[in-house]
């Protein structure tokens, strides 16, 4: 664990013990991403291996409690996510690469099972060093990418260990949601 990442928990565990509106806690949390994304040794090697056929999300921590995790979401060139949700708040930087976030407004509470409507809402190209806070509790469906010749690394930081929150895909054609949940992959951790 570099230095930088080992103070960037730190100032992340402060920020999620403070409190506050969700609001107020991911603009903390992005403000702090954007101090150290810029550090080339932010990530180790391990951190930022990368598997093949899908989307690798590589532990970096887990706070004791599960009050927030952080881990290195990476996409090869060429892969795509789902259009999916996360159930909790989630602060994004990118630290290698370009990623392509399709945004979805999905109508109504979130529900487990059955189907909604969800209708596209916006897209963003995120560059290396952007900061953005990708998903609140209220409105949370995207479709990621990577748009870049090389892996897309970001640092995602949410409100919660992301593997045990139960989380949602969507169909965009048909709006059938499917319950999955997501597992961390690789990377020494700590936590």
């Amino acid at each position: 664990m570099s230095d930088s990442m080992e103070r960037f928990i730190g100032e992340v565990r402060e920020v999620v013990r403070a409190g506050g509106t969700e609001e107020e806690v991911t603009a903390k949390v992005a403000e702090r991403l954007k101090g150290v994304l810029g550090d080339p040794g932010l990530l180790t090697v391990d951190q930022l291996l990368v598997k093949a056929g899908g989307f690798t999300l590589n532990r970096i921590h887990v706070e004791p409690g599960d009050s927030f995790s952080i881990g290195a979401g990476i996409w090869d060139v060429g892969q795509c996510t789902p259009v999916h949700d996360h159930g909790t708040w989630g602060v994004i930087g990118i630290f290698q690469g370009s990623e392509k976030e399709e945004s979805f407004h999905r109508e109504g509470p979130r529900a487990m099972e059955g189907r909604v409507r969800i209708t596209p809402s916006g897209s963003r190209l995120a560059t290396a060093g952007d900061v953005f806070i990708c998903c609140t509790t209220d409105q949370d469906v995207h479709r990621v990418s990577c748009a870049s010749g090389e892996p897309v690394v970001g640092i995602h930081v949410y409100g919660g260990d992301l593997a045990k929150i139960p989380r949602l895909r969507y169909d965009p054609e048909t709006g059938e949601v499917t319950p999955f949940k997501t597992g961390w992959d690789y990377a020494k951790v700590s936590g």
